[in-house]
């Protein structure tokens, strides 16, 4: 069984040299102080940076290949001067990556939401020239949401060259999820994603982009377990004149959820909630991820086997779904999985 793993995270060594030196914006400097000790932790920056040796782990494991993105948060704690050029040279360095390694390594290209105009511009470069798969975003940047009119260029870039944008979690925005631990995986992770998810579907804005395809880790970001609850409650509310500010939508938001999301399993080895995700989505909606460096490799490789799936559902979430939404040739087709791009 062909095993593609979608949230495998690293960084270079000239990228962080770069990036440590860098003013944060304003009310991100918790969260970078953060990362820059965990990526400064001699273990975690060599799991980071060296692909040597997560070949060699891939190898050991039985996985055959990594969709790789940039350590979150990525460039978006940074001022749009600085994290436009340093998106373009960590792209080129990932492209050059996967070129080297085809059929090992696929790419998500860091875009800077910051300046949406140079996003969509490296959108088209990444789809176009660099050969990638797709791209990561951050949830918000400074605060601010993809359903806000400034992202219009970069929705836009996403839909025409069929990106799809994984969005990744990271430290809320909101000054509540500051304390005893919750802004990271604890808690605020999954209700940030979840948040930025929401505001897309309700906000109309996959209305006007159709042909998004957005995807959520953590099994949906607790979204799944909610959805039947979230379609009665807004049909509530388009009942009661007044009640609050809601767009008109032509689908209900679990319809949304279901044309345009793709769940993946990082983080999740849980046969229960996989179990949920499977009945409210569908396998042919669902990938494997392991989240490396930040969970254990063998367990997700081990739950990915041993989950109680029939042979088509552990196809599908193991490649057949990631062959599909990234644009992956399967193995059979061109050798070991080269991209298509």
């Amino acid at each position: 069984m062909r095993i593609i793993a979608v949230e495998e995270h690293i960084s270079t060594e000239a990228f962080l040299r770069v990036a440590h030196g860098l003013d944060v914006v304003p009310g991100d400097e918790a969260e970078m102080e953060l990362m820059r000790t965990i990526e400064n932790a001699p273990e975690t920056r060599s799991r980071l940076t060296d692909l040597d040796a997560r070949l060699r782990e891939m190898d050991a494991l039985g996985q055959d290949m990594a969709v790789l993105s940039l350590n979150p948060p990525g460039v978006q704690p940074y001022s749009a001067a600085d994290a436009v050029p340093l998106a373009r040279e960590f792209n080129d360095a990932l492209a050059a990556t996967v070129r080297r390694h085809p059929g090992r390594f696929g790419g998500l290209a860091t875009v800077t939401p910051q300046d949406p105009a140079a996003a969509a511009a490296e959108i088209e470069r990444a789809m176009g020239p660099l050969g990638l798969n797709g791209i990561m975003i951050n949830s918000h940047t400074g605060g601010r949401y993809l359903d806000q009119p400034e992202f219009a260029p970069l929705l836009a870039a996403a839909e025409a060259t069929r990106a799809p944008i994984y969005l990744h979690p990271r430290a809320p925005s909101t000054p509540a999820y500051r304390d005893y631990g919750m802004p990271g995986a604890i808690w605020g992770f999954q209700a940030e994603a979840g948040l930025h998810a929401m505001r897309l579907i309700l906000s109309g804005t996959l209305d006007r982009y159709p042909g998004l395809t957005v995807v959520l880790g953590h099994l949906g970001e607790g979204i799944p377990y909610w959805l039947r609850r979230i379609d009665n409650r807004h049909a509530f509310a388009m009942r009661i004149p007044g009640a609050a500010p809601l767009p008109r939508l032509s689908l209900t938001p679990s319809e949304y959820f279901r044309r345009n999301f793709v769940l993946t399993t990082s983080g999740i080895d849980d046969p229960d909630v996989l179990g949920l995700a499977l009945r409210a989505i569908g396998a042919d909606k669902i990938m494997f991820a392991i989240d490396t460096p930040y969970e254990d490799p063998p367990t997700a490789i081990a739950f990915l086997r041993d989950a109680p799936l029939t042979d088509e559902q552990r196809t599908a979430l193991a490649h057949r779904t990631a062959e599909r939404v990234f644009g992956i040739t399967p193995a059979t087709v061109a050798g070991p999985g080269r991209p298509r791009r």
